[in-house]
């Protein structure tokens, strides 16, 4: 066989693969955005792809994976909880369009610095396209899909909806997800019964849940969310 016809077929084979990769890529994408609009009116199938994640970490430590989700509809969360989380978590979410600019600038900053990607600058919104759907890896693959997933969450649902979903699937505890089950593990209470010191110890508590369910109010947590409340009143909230 000449060179020219290896050639060719090489060519050709890796045509191909990218055929059958673009269709693949389609077709992940397009079950992704059939799954948001049917949960723009119905809530989320459990366990998302992050509390299956944390399933399969439990079984690999020869652990019992146990999930608690309790879901509060977006009426029934206290106006002091949205507050506290948009405070830590998002603080201009109801402006932007689900990407923070200056935020991405400063984790970009941090990253080439550090020469790995480490720093996230993620808004809420794209806290919740990889909470549903991707894991917590960091690579750009998965930042790339979590910023086409973010585009069809902000195009497709209300910030009012973005912020029920994401308050109730989070993790906030080894096991615990949902701002429903976080109020009754940390304080034995339902959700609309936490004061605001509490909205703000369980907005406190969202970069690092299993560590603060595990070592409780530290000190760290308790400045933490002293400052959060001093910011709750400047939050916008969505109506």
């Amino acid at each position: 066989m000449s060179v020219s016809n290896k050639l060719f077929i090489m060519v050709e084979a890796i045509k191909k693969i990218a055929q059958l990769l673009l269709a693949l890529f389609v077709l992940w994408n397009g079950w992704i955005l059939a799954e948001i609009i049917w949960w723009k009116y119905h809530n989320p199938t459990v366990p998302t792809s992050m509390m299956r994640q944390r399933q399969v970490e439990k079984l690999s430590h020869q652990q019992l994976p146990e999930i608690k989700v309790t879901w509060v509809p977006y009426y029934a969360i206290p106006n002091s909880l949205k507050r506290a989380v948009i405070a830590e978590e998002d603080a201009n979410f109801v402006i932007h369009h689900g990407f923070d600019w200056r935020g991405i600038q400063f984790a970009l900053k941090k990253d080439l610095q550090s020469k790995t990607i480490i720093a996230g600058g993620s808004t809420i919104t794209q806290q919740l396209a990889k909470n549903l759907f991707l894991s917590s890896q960091r690579n750009l693959f998965r930042k790339a899909e979590e910023a086409m997933i973010t585009v069809m969450l902000e195009s497709l649902w209300s910030k009012k909806r973005i912020l029920e979903v994401y308050l109730n699937v989070i993790e906030w505890g080894d096991g615990v997800y949902g701002c429903g089950s976080a109020s009754q593990h940390y304080f034995n209470l339902p959700i609309r019964a936490i004061n605001i010191s509490q909205a703000a110890q369980l907005a406190s508590m969202i970069p690092r849940p299993r560590y603060y369910d595990k070592h409780g109010a530290t000190k760290r947590l308790i400045n933490k969310t002293n400052t959060i409340q001093m910011r709750m009143e400047q939050i916008q909230i969505p109506k």
